[in-house]
């Protein structure tokens, strides 16, 4: 819209036009600033219904958790049907625009609890570490 002005102003300046031509140019201008705003954000609405649909959160999930998938991790698995509609539950009355950014600390943070805590309390917790001693 600021340029569509400057550009009005600037035309208006230098080329001496009329001011019904101008006023047409800068009415126009809004008008397309105003279309495409409302173009982009029925876009975005349709797009953050798509990804809170089961179809949406299921391809999300294949997305971020491949070698999981990959390797054929039940436990991954079965948290993600236990967790999947209580998440596109939450999701759709919370909102998705409300969900706010998580920063790449707190990303880096998960993935080490991910990658490196929970592997390690899997091996702990096993059937052959029950019952065996710590060699010292």
């Amino acid at each position: 819209m600021v340029a569509g002005l400057g550009i009005a102003g600037l035309t208006s300046y230098f080329a001496v036009l009329p001011l019904p031509y101008t006023s047409g140019f800068v009415a126009a201008t809004m008008a397309s600033c105003g279309g495409m705003v409302w173009f982009s954000n029925s876009q975005l609405k349709e797009y953050a219904k798509s990804l809170n649909s089961p179809e949406g959160l299921s391809s999300a999930f294949q997305r971020t958790h491949m070698n999981e998938i990959r390797n054929a991790d039940e436990y991954t698995t079965n948290v993600w049907q236990r967790v999947r509609d209580h998440l596109r539950v939450g999701l759709e009355s919370f909102g998705l625009d409300n969900v706010p950014a998580i920063s790449k600390k707190e990303l880096d943070h998960m993935n080490l609890i991910l990658e490196s805590e929970v592997p390690r309390l899997r091996r702990l917790a096993s059937p052959t570490h029950f019952g065996s001693k710590k060699s010292e």
